[in-house]
């Protein structure tokens, strides 16, 4: 593998500090320039923000690129690591961060609501870059993120409405699969046709090596934008209620801890070598908190709780997935799992 795909980027690997620093600036509008966050609570179609809307539509579009329906067909090659990442994606996982919210959360409801939302999506997007890090099985890779794409379409607002209604919690369900639709169904459309078009029309050499990196860029500027206008909206609270996002940081936490404990076992219990269990690992224990942000605002607005409480998700995601690449390679030399190549060190 070469040394530019096993690379992660500096802005990239510091995604974290970048993201608390939005916090910080958003908070600072929030605090000497309220006119600002006024603004942007102003420009709205039915209720929905535009200016987040319009950022919301360029953090989803280029994961969606990744789908890559013709590789779905060689699921039936090796469909065990396939499996137990589906498993732990829509079972373990919704049901472990249920569960935490429910012991850690009692009498937060919005914030509940936004840790089912972060734990029933599963990754994409970032996952890719992971997976590449830890020199898993990149096909499998692919695979399960298209299958996730496609899955997510059709059972992320069941679930979620499970979830929430076991715990008496109401939510507009309407609304919820508007969301799925908007926030997922529309990008994969554009997606899907964008990436045939520029193929066709530049190569897809060009679209790999242009296109995707110069759009992604604009994906992660769009998601701290989103979090400069969230904080700059709801600064107030969060001064106000410091404690709320610690309440939050508990149960993902702790359920970062047990999902990846289970998926560390379960792949080894199955006999997964080490690229299919790496992967399989990495895919089973992240989670989509673009779809997640998105809906929350979509239910509750931009300057609500939930949607405070979506953006824990992608603070702690990105340094707690980056150490399980280094914790996977560390057992990978270990002999934790079967070994049938050298893991190198990232």
């Amino acid at each position: 593998m070469s040394e530019e795909k096993n690379h992660l980027g500096t802005f990239d690997k510091y995604l974290a500090v970048w993201v608390a620093a939005c916090m910080g600036i958003g908070i600072f509008f929030s605090q000497y320039i309220p006119a600002l966050g006024q603004l942007f609570n102003a420009w709205q179609i039915k209720g929905i923000s535009v200016p987040i809307g319009i950022c919301l539509f360029f953090m989803m579009y280029p994961a969606l690129l990744n789908i890559q329906l013709n590789e779905l067909k060689k699921i039936t090659r090796n469909p065990k690591p396939i499996i137990l990442t589906i498993f732990s994606n829509w079972i373990v996982a919704p049901l472990v961060t249920a569960y935490l919210a429910r012991v850690f959360l009692p009498g937060y409801e919005q914030l509940i609501v936004a840790a089912i939302l972060l734990g029933s999506s599963p990754c994409t997007a970032m996952v890719l870059v992971w997976g590449s890090l830890a020199e898993g099985n990149q096909e499998q890779n692919i695979i399960n993120t298209s299958l996730n794409t496609i899955t997510i379409i059709v059972l992320y607002a069941p679930v979620v409405s499970i979830l929430t209604g076991l715990q008496d919690i109401q939510l507009d369900r309407t609304l919820l699969v508007v969301s799925v639709l908007l926030f997922i169904g529309l990008p994969i459309l554009f997606g899907y046709f964008s990436k045939k078009y520029l193929i066709e029309l530049k190569g897809s050499d060009w679209f790999e090596k242009k296109y995707r990196p110069t759009v992604g860029n604009i994906s992660t500027l769009a998601l701290l934008t989103t979090l400069i206008v969230l904080f700059s909206m709801n600064g107030d609270v969060l001064l106000n209620n410091p404690s709320l996002m610690v309440k939050m940081s508990v149960p993902l936490l702790l359920g970062f801890v047990l999902v990846v404990g289970f998926n560390l076992l379960i792949t080894r219990a199955a006999g997964l070598a080490y690229p299919e269990a790496i992967t399989s690992v990495l895919i089973g224990s992240s989670s989509h908190f673009e779809i997640a942000i998105a809906t929350a605002i979509s239910l509750y607005g931009i300057g609500s709780h939930a949607a405070l409480g979506t953006t824990m998700g992608l603070f702690w995601e990105v340094p707690i997935m980056l150490g399980l690449v280094y914790l996977g390679k560390w057992l990978g030399k270990k002999g934790f799992w079967d070994t049938e190549q050298d893991v190198s060190r990232v």
